[in-house]
């Protein structure tokens, strides 16, 4: 059965995922060249991703080597419009295209960063390219630090939370290791290696001592960047201080961020409104009188709670169990 567009870019968004965090400060972009697209004969030619430190980027990648024939049914799929601007760095992409003349471009997302801003897809437009923009929601959940950067001047904020089945993450006496099993700290750890800073409380710092790390066989170079909400200076070398939730605008290069804890660092970016995406890990256990997930959130009426979050995602890790939320925002 053919494919739409809408498919294929799903696949490629899927793909994107291999250039987060590497590619970082830019976002992490994928192309892919379809042949006969729309068609039952329909196949791959070409891939590519956002290679780290940003270049070459996905289109380049992908339309490398690649020869006119191969491309004269083909459909370039991309998850983020084509940049227009030129950099030392490389050429724009939107002028790779149009020199590789594809008989179709497919578009997942307007570009917001005001260089390109639309005049990627005027470039290719101009050129005789048949293109399309898709405002594809799959495109734009890869693009999400990118987006969230361009459009609200902050990364992306990850909040991860581990509980018991009552909604401790710790006993009264604060020994917290371990509420979850191996296969959700694993979890977690995969987690850290796809994002590009990592953030606790000053006193989660100055109590557990936290590596902050990706203990991951093969992936312990993605370990991310280290960052401590507090109001002291920088408690290690390599580690950066923030003195409240708002200052994360300021972490030069993030686009996504992953919020540890403890409570009251929870709940002081839940209060600010500063999550988009909450990864709650429960074990079936029961503690009783221990120490709560979240301190006071600033929530005043009890219908105000409803609405705000959406389930993303749930699957079983071991005993556990794994939900991710995503913040409701019109």
């Amino acid at each position: 059965m053919p494919r739409d567009d809408h498919e294929w870019m799903a696949a490629a968004a899927r793909m994107a995922a291999r250039a987060r965090p590497l590619s970082r400060p830019n976002p992490g972009v994928a192309a892919l060249v379809v042949a006969s697209a729309l068609t039952e004969r329909a196949h791959i030619v070409a891939r590519g991703w956002t290679q780290p430190g940003g270049r070459p980027h996905a289109e380049a990648a992908a339309l490398a080597g690649l020869t006119p024939a191969q491309l004269a049914d083909g459909t370039l799929y991309v998850t983020l419009e084509p940049c227009a601007h030129q950099s030392a760095r490389g050429p724009a992409c939107a002028d790779l295209i149009v020199a590789a003349n594809p008989a179709r471009v497919v578009i997942g997302q307007h570009d917001p960063d005001p260089r390109t801003a639309g005049r990627g897809i005027a470039r290719l437009q101009g050129a005789g390219i048949a293109t399309r923009l898709l405002d594809d929601p799959v495109s734009a959940a890869s693009l999400a630090g990118f987006l969230t950067r361009q459009r609200l001047g902050r990364p992306w904020v990850t909040l991860k939370l581990a509980t018991s089945l009552d909604g401790c993450i710790a006993l009264a006496d604060g020994t917290s290791q371990w509420i979850t099993g191996a296969p959700a700290r694993a979890h977690v750890h995969a987690q850290r290696a796809r994002h590009d800073a990592i953030l606790v409380g000053g006193a989660t710092w100055r109590t557990d001592n936290p590596r902050l790390d990706v203990r991951l066989s093969g992936l312990e170079a993605r370990s991310p960047q280290r960052v401590v909400l507090t109001r002291n200076a920088a408690p290690a070398d390599g580690v950066t201080a923030i003195a409240a939730p708002e200052a994360i605008a300021d972490l030069s290069g993030v686009l996504h961020l992953y919020v540890e804890g403890g409570a009251q660092t929870a709940a002081a970016f839940v209060a600010a409104d500063l999550v988009d995406e909450l990864h709650l890990y429960t074990a079936p256990i029961v503690i009783g009188e221990g120490r709560r997930s979240l301190g006071a959130v600033g929530l005043t009426s009890l219908p105000d709670a409803h609405g705000r979050w959406r389930i993303h995602d749930s699957r079983q890790l071991g005993s556990d169990h794994f939900t991710a939320y995503l913040r409701v925002r019109n």
